[in-house]
């Protein structure tokens, strides 16, 4: 038993560090589903919390992981994750049944995993739990770890210094579709042969012999019987089987009129700048003035520079012209850009619609930086032809 125990415990810390792990490198990514949860529950009000919620959960379960995997303070953090489990696991149940959301968000983006994978995870790391918990005083350390305690401490400090790194500029590891390298044009296609999404249709048909409105499926409505049976209505069809999504969908550019012009710059020999700022409301404007001199040093040098948001017309008319704007800004989906970068705003720099480079608005770099970086994809470009 004591072989299995720390087996139990060793594997349920180290499922903790990930989850809390790739949650904390991705704090605006775990505030945004906080988010989806409250706007799926009508619990709107508590939006302005998803995000000190994000970094809180990540942070517990990263130092119970750690406490768990070094052995250090059994009792308290064995029950701290029992505890946990066994609320998540009601949680996870509770929205597999109700589905609020497709994905629990649990791993991050670094795993996706459906709601009831999600449950059926949580039931076994909760037996685990059980079992670190009841044996935790006979197997606990016979004298207090003071080196696995100095060394849970510096792993903490170091996952604290990452998670600000990565709310001050961009994560330190991007599990999104929109990472440096991908080819968008390249990720929104479907392979050929792929599964396609599978809808059920539900019919009403009334009997004209008995006046009686049945219900009928695609299979066996009696469109071609008119003597007895009369068409009434037809529901919204319903997903029963979801198909193959690329890992980039639901991309666009939109001009005012509702062109889509995203083929425009994602075929383009010439670099591209984006600037991304999904909500120009709430846009930090620290940085916009080194932002103008880029795009001034962008068309100057024939380089696209345009801005994408999810505003309304008028606010980026009245944006445009509070902040002496000299690109343009165009619609996009607001879920996109927020996958798009961690930030508001952001920089992203594709061209023939790869994706080069990423900047947090922090980050911004200055025209001599950025033909150094030029200069040296440049290379790279001769370098591999």
């Amino acid at each position: 038993m004591k072989t299995f125990w720390h087996i139990a415990r060793i594997v349920l810390g180290l499922l903790f560090i990930f989850s809390g792990f790739v949650k904390g490198i991705d704090p605006y990514g775990m505030a945004y589903k906080f988010t989806d949860y409250f706007n799926a529950w009508g619990m709107e009000s508590l939006t302005d919390l998803a995000f000190p919620l994000g970094i809180l959960l990540s942070a517990s379960e990263f130092i119970i992981g750690v406490a768990l995997v070094l052995n250090v303070f059994i009792a308290l953090f064995s029950l701290l994750s029992l505890v946990m489990m066994g609320f998540f696991t009601i949680l996870t149940l509770v929205i597999a049944i109700n589905n609020p959301v497709t994905d629990c968000g649990c791993f991050g983006d670094a795993l996706t995993l459906t709601n009831w994978e999600t449950f059926g995870k949580n039931i076994v790391l909760m037996a685990f739990a059980i079992v670190v918990f009841t044996y935790r005083k006979k197997y606990k350390p016979a004298n207090f770890p003071l080196i696995a305690t100095i060394m849970a401490g510096a792993t903490i400090f170091v996952f604290a210094y990452l998670v600000d790194y990565s709310y001050n500029h961009l994560p330190i590891m991007d599990f999104r579709p929109y990472k440096i390298g991908v080819n968008i044009p390249e990720s929104m296609q479907v392979p050929e042969g792929a599964p396609k999404d599978v809808y059920e249709n539900t019919f009403h048909y009334k009997n004209k012999n008995t006046g009686v409105v049945e219900k009928f499926n695609q299979d066996n409505y009696p469109w071609q019987d008119t003597v007895n049976w009369e068409f009434v209505s037809m529901d919204d069809p319903v997903l029963v089987q979801k198909g193959y999504e690329p890992p980039i969908h639901n991309f666009f550019i939109e001009t005012p009129e509702g062109e889509d012009i995203k083929d425009f710059f994602l075929y383009d020999d010439n670099y591209t700048f984006f600037f991304i700022a999904y909500n120009l409301e709430e846009t930090d404007l620290s940085q916009m003035e080194a932002i103008n001199q880029l795009a001034d040093h962008a068309e100057a040098n024939n380089m696209n520079f345009i801005g994408l948001t999810s505003s309304l017309a008028d606010n980026m008319e009245a944006f445009r012209a509070d902040n002496n704007i000299r690109f343009e800004l165009f619609n996009a989906d607001e879920i996109t850009l927020k996958t798009m970068i961690r930030s508001n705003p952001g920089l992203m720099l594709i061209k023939n619609g790869t994706i080069m480079e990423k900047w947090h608005f922090n980050d911004v770099p200055s025209t001599e930086e950025l033909d150094m970086q030029l200069a040296y994809f440049a290379k790279l470009e001769n370098k591999n032809n």
